[in-house]
């Protein structure tokens, strides 16, 4: 079930410093939900980028930033981590003041507001599936931000999917390990159960449907079952069956451990990398 989030006030002015794939996401969402193109404004420096985001979205970007970021109600960071710093310099003057909302990896809110000038900040970790509007999101807000910031962070995250609050900003780097790199993890099993299709006979287009449609179907159970998930686990697995024989190679080969023991990894790494910063 999705969040319900607030209707995003319809004179709101967002100005994203970046403008790949998770902004192009959150562009097209913004607009299809009633966003004019001429309330968005667009640094990046990448010509590809920029006009891709005209030809999808009728957004004109700027290379560099500009009067165009000023009166922003919100910024969205959108760069790469090791290019905030240099663009965050002329930003600082322009729209210091606004909102911003961060959707880089392990920058923290402190190293955020010093280097843009700003204190109200909420940091976000999206996925992937947010490109098609699947996305889970965590968030957190600073303590500066108002409820009415949490809310227009809110309107514009629903564009990409559900999302889910933290009330510790190193919570992030655990939202990090399950849903920010979590879409790996499930192209990792789908592409060893296209592996195991074909190599049991079935052709490649028939393994992969399947195994796709499986986790689809799986989720979805998962989603709208109140249920705990090891009810569901077992209600499929009969002692003596297949499932029970698949599982049990699964349990004595540690599988479970070693994918918490990956998920750790990726958050220690998350950790590492807002420290880094």
């Amino acid at each position: 079930m999705t969040s319900t989030a607030s209707a995003l006030p319809p004179t709101t002015r967002i100005a994203f410093i970046g403008g790949g794939n998770m902004a192009s996401a959150v562009i097209g969402g913004l607009i299809r939900r009633g966003l004019a193109a001429a309330q968005v404004a667009v640094v990046e420096p990448f010509e590809a980028a920029r006009a891709a985001l005209l030809a999808q979205h009728g957004v004109t970007a700027q290379p560099a930033a500009g009067e165009a970021l000023r009166g922003a109600d919100l910024v969205v960071w959108a760069v790469k981590p090791q290019m905030f710093r240099e663009a965050a310099a002329p930003v600082r003057d322009l729209a210091g003041g606004a909102l911003h909302l961060s959707v880089m990896a392990g920058i923290r809110a402190k190293a955020i507001a010093q280097a843009a000038g700003a204190t109200r900040i909420v940091r976000c970790m999206p996925n992937t599936p947010a490109l098609v509007g699947k996305g889970m999101t965590g968030l957190f807000a600073s303590p500066s931000a108002s409820a009415t910031d949490r809310a227009l962070a809110e309107a514009v995250i629903a564009t990409t999917g559900d999302w889910l609050w933290v009330e510790r900003e190193e919570q992030l780097d655990a939202v990090t390990a399950l849903s920010g790199s979590g879409p790996a993890y499930v192209f990792y099993f789908l592409e060893a159960m296209q592996q195991a299709g074909t190599e049991l006979g079935l052709t490649p287009e028939q393994a992969r449907r399947l195994a796709v449609g499986t986790f689809a179907g799986g989720a979805q159970l998962a989603a709208d079952s109140p249920e705990p998930l090891a009810t569901l686990r077992e209600r499929v697995t009969s002692k003596g069956g297949t499932t029970h024989a698949g599982l049990t190679v699964m349990r004595e080969a540690g599988m479970d451990q070693s994918f918490i023991a990956a998920m750790k990894a990726a958050a220690r790494r998350a950790r590492e990398l807002g420290e880094e910063y």
